[in-house]
């Protein structure tokens, strides 16, 4: 039997894709820096489907890429050359939610949105958050290891599993669904596959923790000067809400204005210009004294001159209109032209001194180019993002990517940051790792991809340069 016939009868004829306008949407990965290619899109059902298929790749020798929601960032599930793209789409189903536990059990296929609303339906709370919940598959945010505005509080999503079950290079099932919280027994191999980008197997489900739902929000944006005094306003918050913020998120000037311009609904909810905005979130399980707190934070940091102002949510509306503000930034970017991104991470007491550095070398470099540093400044995670000079070329403009990367990055790791905090390496920064990884973390890489997939079949040429 042909690979293509194989294939159709694990998975059935309607769910084997192979025509290019099939496979279209599969092979373009979410901002059109890379396209790709493939001999079929799978699309299976169950996880025995998934190890069917994986058993066949391995008897025609053909390597596999798995997707999920294909809205990640740096090109980590797009195909190339004769490889099977395998899509988790159909694998959809929360498997069980306990209250009790607080867990729950879902599909890798399943958009992080649905675990939100069912964690919601039994009064708890799943905290991953990020823009792209309503298309981003929970199989893929724990292959990239996806941060999101609750990393602060909650962690990155490595932090919220406590199990998977992983379909290996071989085709063979790893069950590890288990739900302990404590489970000392040698090697936590469930972290292996977090993060790994699909390059060590296909998780197919997962265990995740969840957490009492929130009885009380309280929500503020703070008019800056500087990002440093977004670090002072985010530790006495913490200080006095007993450590309750959820999300603390900077905005610079800049990036309001641009939504403002392209984005409906946001607005300046101040009467003068600032140079930087703070969104600070808190929340609790146990109502009572959020406002109080937060309300008592902000007046002392307008007595001080910390902040030049603020506006303190009075109601769920005013609450989303703020977020707006934040949530407009990456859209509004797309209205401006080209975009060269930098996903980076300093420690948090340094992100203004990072800031402060990268700022005149770019724009020395490019003159005209106009930064965009927004982002999780709580947890140090800054998107230092580029927006092309007004009237440049954008294709001009996307060809100084890796100059740009060049000099932002050897900031960023002269201060012991990271060159990707939440988005993954993919193809797009794999290069870098050979630049930034010492050889002996790469050679400790190497040997762990070796010994579980000894012949390169899993998502190749991702991650190792």
């Amino acid at each position: 039997m042909s690979l293509l016939d194989l294939l159709a009868a694990i998975v059935g004829p309607g769910n084997l894709l192979q025509t290019a306008s099939d496979m279209a949407p599969y092979l373009v990965e979410e901002r059109g820096l890379y396209h790709g290619s493939a001999v079929a899109v799978a699309r299976p059902g169950t996880t025995a489907e998934v190890a069917e298929l994986v058993k066949a790749c391995v008897r025609d020798n053909i390597a596999i890429v798995p997707q999920g929601g294909n809205t990640g960032l740096c090109g980590g599930a797009v195909p190339s050359g004769g490889a099977l793209l395998v899509s988790t789409e159909r694998l959809n189903r929360i498997r069980a939610v306990d209250p009790v536990d607080f867990t729950l059990t879902a599909e890798a296929g399943c958009v992080l949105a649905s675990l939100q609303d069912a964690a919601a339906e039994v009064g708890c709370l799943f905290p991953l958050s990020l823009g792209a919940e309503g298309s981003c598959r929970i199989g893929g945010n724990l292959s990239t290891n996806a941060g999101g505005v609750g990393v602060l509080r909650y962690g990155n999503t490595r932090d919220l599993v406590l199990g998977l079950e992983v379909v290996l290079p071989d085709g063979q099932v790893w069950n590890g669904l288990r739900a302990l919280r404590k489970d000392n027994t040698g090697y936590d191999l469930k972290h292996l596959f977090v993060g790994a980008e699909g390059t060590l197997g296909i998780i197919t489900a997962c265990v995740v923790k969840l957490f009492p739902a929130p009885r009380e929000t309280a929500t503020a944006l703070v008019a800056l000067p500087d990002p440093a005094a977004a670090l002072a306003i985010l530790a006495a918050a913490r200080r006095a809400s007993g450590d309750a913020v959820t999300a603390c998120e900077l905005v610079p000037r800049i990036g309001l204005e641009i939504g403002i311009a392209h984005v409906p609904g946001v607005r300046d909810p101040f009467d003068a210009p600032h140079p930087w905005v703070l969104l600070v979130e808190l929340s609790s399980s146990r109502p009572g004294g959020l406002k109080d707190a937060l309300e008592s934070v902000l007046a002392e940091a307008l007595e001080n001159g910390t902040a030049a102002d603020a506006v303190l949510a009075q109601s769920e509306d005013q609450r989303r209109a703020l977020w707006k503000i934040r949530e407009g930034v990456p859209e509004a970017q797309k209205k401006e032209g080209g975009s060269i991104k930098h996903d980076v991470a300093v420690a948090t007491s340094r992100v203004p001194e990072m800031i402060a550095r990268c700022t005149p070398a770019v724009e020395a470099a490019l003159p005209g180019v106009r930064v965009v540093a927004f982002g999780h400044i709580g947890d140090g995670n800054i998107h230092f993002n580029l927006s092309q000079p007004v009237g440049a070329d954008k294709a001009w403009f996307i060809a100084q990517w890796e100059r740009m990367n060049r000099i932002v990055h050897d900031i960023v790791a002269d201060m012991g940051g990271s060159v990707s905090a939440e988005h993954g390496i993919g193809l797009l920064k794999r290069h870098e790792m050979a630049r930034y990884k010492s050889a002996t973390e790469l050679d400790l890489m190497r040997r762990i991809k070796t010994a579980i997939d000894p012949d390169g079949r899993m998502n190749p040429g991702k991650i190792l340069p």
